[in-house]
């Protein structure tokens, strides 16, 4: 026969089961009640809770009630919460609160409070990634995101415009969350007056960043954000990280005013104007990472900024394409590549048929894949079209590369070039080949510079441009056979990541000589430099003879590419460099947090503590 468990009374009267022995400490006591009893507040709190959280009714004598200014503040008469279902959360009699118990008591925590009691308890810290730009095209911040996800372990939100699709490695990873802002055009201002369209542009977008920062992702431990541009991403970015509690990093990719400087003159009000806010607000952030010692040095000396240098490094889904990669890739870009740009070249003569085992590069016979040995030199470059990249460089380096190669094999201009294409196709070969440029990037000026292509008469030579998706573009550059960087950078402190990338993909470069280039490019190990059209088209001369059998220099540069790229890789550099300046901010927001939050709790108890007072002065009989 079940036996009936004895009901003991509470302190206030309401009936409770009585607590089993237990051997936890004293101060801490787990809730014993059995699973589906309702719980319900009591009028009195028991004695084991800790006297300051406990606000006792008022006991009023026979003297009248003191007056309004001297009365308790509003608020429930016991700060007591009953117990949970068996198996609950441990409640503490500590006066140190969870956010739970904070909760069961009746005091709300602000959001800065509630994030530093979760990181006690072992939260996940999140990192917020902000770019004011089209994320896709910005590789240096996907890289980041990717690893404050993978090798810092935080939850990674992007704020950033819309536009070309990130990597799939970003899209797919469940630790990554991207949301995209509207890009703001204000076209039909900027024809009345451009000023007013660039001012009512800069608020928009600092409305726009301080919306999402702030409301629309969750509370970040810290914000690591991109530079440029400057305006109004780092004001905007400064406030979300006071109101949230958050520090802030910068990554120097470059100087915005410099930029702004190559339209306008480094002597405009305007760009002085944005100087002076790129300076100020970059020197009230939290931490700085820069791409060059020539950088980190200009940020220390003249700007009082200490930042740490993070080379630009491919990640891993950047290395040499295999012969089955570059066969795929080449079949699925069949179409623009036999499509000339405007009248016949030697590569549009190659008309895409519907043969899948034979690309323009590679034949596929019974299973094996070969490279023709009859294939154009395949050049890639890769320019975001701006006036820091002086494109006409690279036309007159090709139109020159293909004068002289007719010259040194003694053709004159009545040579039928139509019958040359033809016997090329068939098998001939010779002993500069013909070269394919596949220039990649979207850009103000690509328009300008296609005109120009269209309208050159070039005989072993041909363009195209295109925009590849973001899981092609790393194997484009593991087909090639030579890389272009046309990047002078507009601050002359910068590095291009794209010659990160041909480099990682094991692809030697030739790159326009500036102050800085030799950090990256070492020149006869890995790469070439050029400051001339003319001693490009010499560069290509040189190591385009004997292609694809006999061109030894060529060889030698990839392999030097390819010891570079296994050298280092940006994991390895991104977690000597940047983690431990990651952590260093995230435990300053940690810290800064629970001082907030020990603070916050003494002027509650504080506020207890002044009602219980009032309420024993009320309570005495002679009170007047």
């Amino acid at each position: 026969m079940h036996r009936s468990r004895p009901i003991i009374r509470a302190p206030c009267g309401c009936a409770s089961p009585p607590e089993r022995p237990s051997s936890s400490p004293s101060c801490v006591k787990r809730d014993r009640r059995p699973v589906g009893h309702s719980p319900r507040v009591c009028d009195q709190p028991p004695a084991s809770l800790h006297p300051l959280l406990v606000r006792p009714p008022p006991r009023l004598g026979p003297a009248r009630r003191p007056p309004a200014s001297l009365r308790p503040l509003p608020g429930p008469p016991c700060i007591y919460a009953t117990p949970r279902p068996a198996a609950g959360p441990l409640v503490s009699c500590s006066p140190v609160l969870t956010r739970r118990g904070a909760k069961d008591i009746g005091i709300t925590i602000a959001p800065p409070l509630a994030t530093a009691m979760a990181d006690a308890t072992g939260r996940r810290k999140h990192a917020a990634v902000v770019v004011l730009g089209d994320i896709g095209r910005s590789p240096r911040m996907q890289y980041h995101s990717l690893s404050l996800a993978n090798q810092a372990g935080m939850e990674v939100d992007i704020v950033a415009n819309g536009g070309s699709d990130p990597h799939l490695s970003l899209r797919e990873n469940p630790s990554i969350h991207i949301h995209e802002m509207k890009t703001v055009q204000l076209t039909g201002i900027s024809k009345i007056s451009g000023a007013l369209a660039l001012i009512l542009k800069a608020a928009l977008q600092f409305v726009l960043l301080v919306w999402f920062l702030c409301f629309k992702i969750r509370c970040p431990d810290i914000f690591i954000v991109q530079n440029p541009p400057s305006v109004p991403t780092l004001a905007a970015v400064k406030l979300a990280s006071w109101l949230r509690g958050a520090k802030f990093i910068v990554d120097w990719h470059n100087f915005g005013y410099t930029l702004l400087g190559l339209s306008h003159g480094r002597s405009h009000i305007v760009v002085k104007i944005y100087f002076w806010f790129e300076k100020h607000f970059g020197q009230m952030a939290d931490g700085a990472l820069c791409v060059t010692k020539a950088m980190q040095h200009e940020l220390f000396q003249n700007w009082g900024i200490r930042a740490t240098v993070l080379y630009d490094q491919s990640p891993d889904f950047f290395h040499p394409a295999s012969l089955m990669e570059k066969h795929e890739l080449f079949s699925r870009l069949g179409n623009s590549i036999c499509s000339a740009m405007g009248l016949a070249d030697c590569i549009s003569v190659e008309q895409v048929v519907e043969d899948i085992n034979t690309t323009v590069f590679t034949s596929k016979i019974d299973d094996k894949i070969f490279l023709k040995p009859n294939r154009p030199a395949l050049v890639v470059s890769s320019t975001s079209w701006t006036p820091d990249e002086d494109f006409s460089i690279l036309l007159e380096a090709a139109l020159m590369y293909d004068r002289r190669v007719a010259a040194t094999l003694g053709e004159d201009d009545s040579m039928d070039e139509g019958q040359l294409w033809v016997d090329i196709k068939n098998g001939k070969q010779f002993v500069y080949p013909r070269l394919l440029f596949i220039i990649t990037g979207k850009g103000p000026d690509r328009k300008k510079y296609e005109d120009q292509i269209k309208r050159l008469k070039l005989r072993r030579v041909a363009f195209r441009t295109m925009w590849l998706a973001s899981e092609d573009y790393p194997l484009l550059l593991g087909s090639a056979d030579l890389g272009v960087s046309l990047h002078t950078s507009s601050s002359g402190l910068d590095l291009p990541m794209k010659v990160v990338d041909m480099f990682g993909c094991g692809l030697p470069v030739c790159a326009a000589s500036f102050s800085c280039i030799e950090e990256l490019v070492k020149v006869n190990r890995n790469g070439l430099l050029f400051s001339t059209s003319s001693e490009l088209a010499d560069e290509l001369m040189m190591l385009f003879k004997g292609f694809p059998e006999e061109c030894n220099t060529l060889k030698s540069l990839k392999q030097g590419a390819m010891n570079t790229a296994s050298s280092s890789k940006w994991s390895t550099e991104w977690e000597t460099n940047a983690l431990p300046l990651v952590n260093q901010a995230s435990v300053q927001t940690s810290l800064s947090r629970v001082a907030i939050t020990l603070t916050s709790l003494i002027l509650v108890l504080f506020h207890v503590q002044i009602c219980r007072s009032l309420d024993e002065i009320s309570a005495k009989p002679d009170f007047h």
